[in-house]
């Protein structure tokens, strides 16, 4: 009798566990997420969501020419020019369609002035990390 309720017991915990990697593998959630936290401005939550060292892609005085930031106070130092630089970030988030790329996603977006039907030369990219899908680089395709 004990055995069969030991067995059920790690029966159940296997399918939690399981549920739980798979929900945090998800990105469909995350993105979920993602995207509200950015619309809302919440910008401790975009942190939280993004993987460090975050890349800013190219970047000419760079040694390796890939220009990243370290940490959370810097990203959050960052934050504006990430979301509202050039890019009106939850203008373009609002109707964007992340697309598979490989095992990564990245949602395009144009500039503050152009329509968004318009070039879209800045890349958000999202990578799958040991702690689920994280925001990964932000990178300005025409420089």
């Amino acid at each position: 009798m004990n055995l069969k309720f030991l067995l059920a017991f790690c029966f159940l915990c296997s399918l939690i566990l399981t549920r739980s990697v798979t929900a945090q593998n998800n990105f469909d959630a995350f993105w979920t997420k993602f995207k509200s936290a950015v619309i809302k401005g919440d910008k401790a939550k975009v942190a939280n969501l993004t993987k460090f060292p975050f890349s800013l892609g190219y970047d000419p005085s760079a040694k390796s020419g890939e220009g990243y930031i370290r940490t959370k106070t810097t990203f959050l130092r960052r934050y504006r020019i990430i979301f509202n630089g050039e890019v009106d970030v939850v203008k373009c988030f609002q109707n964007a369609s992340p697309k598979k790329e490989g095992k990564a996603y990245s949602v395009a977006c144009s500039f503050k002035q152009e329509p968004t039907g318009g070039d879209k030369p800045f890349v958000y990219s999202f990578t799958l990390t040991k702690l689920g899908w994280r925001f990964a680089g932000f990178e300005n395709v025409n420089e």
